[in-house]
């Protein structure tokens, strides 16, 4: 889970336990990269530095080799946006940087690529930072299991509340990604509850 202000500033992130499931698939041959490193950072008491940038932004290769330099540098985990046209849940620097991406040729396909090129180096927990009219139009199951084959760790849906998930979680346990809900600071304490049960990662 993460908390997202309105300016779209990045908030601490909170520690929950990765839910399993005895059917994993293929696509998940190891223990998740996000698991691991909060695992690492609570036995010695530190604390994460995510970073997000959109991806394409200025061109995908630039993205590959930011990825590789937040990681020597001691970046944790790495969220990617992945561009899309109608960003609603951003602010203006992300539409900026999603605008940036689009016109750089950056799409869903590509981004993927961009993981697998960055996994042939790396092994920093990456999540991707989607609308999710995006997964729908490439097909969710098979988006889940190309990104999971990418070396994809997490999936933020911003726009996809647990209530209208359907088969989406289950099939982002399968494929042994963490899936991340949003939870706002006006958010319920009785509905925060809800997304911190129904989120991994």
């Amino acid at each position: 889970m993460r908390r997202e202000s309105s300016n779209s500033l990045l908030r601490p992130v909170t520690y929950l336990q990765l839910a399993t499931d005895p059917l994993q698939s293929e696509y998940s041959p190891r223990m998740n990269r996000i698991e691991e490193r909060f695992a690492q950072l609570k036995k010695t008491g530190k604390k994460g530095f995510i970073v997000y940038i959109g991806a394409g932004d200025p061109n995908l290769e630039g993205t590959r080799q930011l990825a590789l330099a937040f990681e020597k540098t001691g970046v944790d985990i790495l969220e990617l946006g992945v561009p899309f046209s109608d960003p609603l849940a951003d602010g203006l620097v992300n539409q900026l940087a999603a605008q940036r991406g689009l016109e750089s040729g950056t799409t869903p396909p590509r981004v993927l690529e961009t993981v697998a090129a960055i996994r042939r180096e790396s092994e920093l927990p990456i999540v991707l930072y989607l609308y999710f009219n995006l997964a729908h139009c490439y097909g969710v199951e098979k988006f889940i299991q190309d990104a999971a084959k990418a070396g994809v760790d997490g999936l933020l849906m911003l726009d996809l509340p647990p209530e209208e998930s359907g088969n989406y979680e289950s099939w982002m346990r399968a494929a042994g990604l963490c899936n991340i809900y949003l939870v706002a600071p006006t958010t319920r304490e009785d509905r925060t509850e809800l997304i911190v049960k129904r989120a991994t990662g």
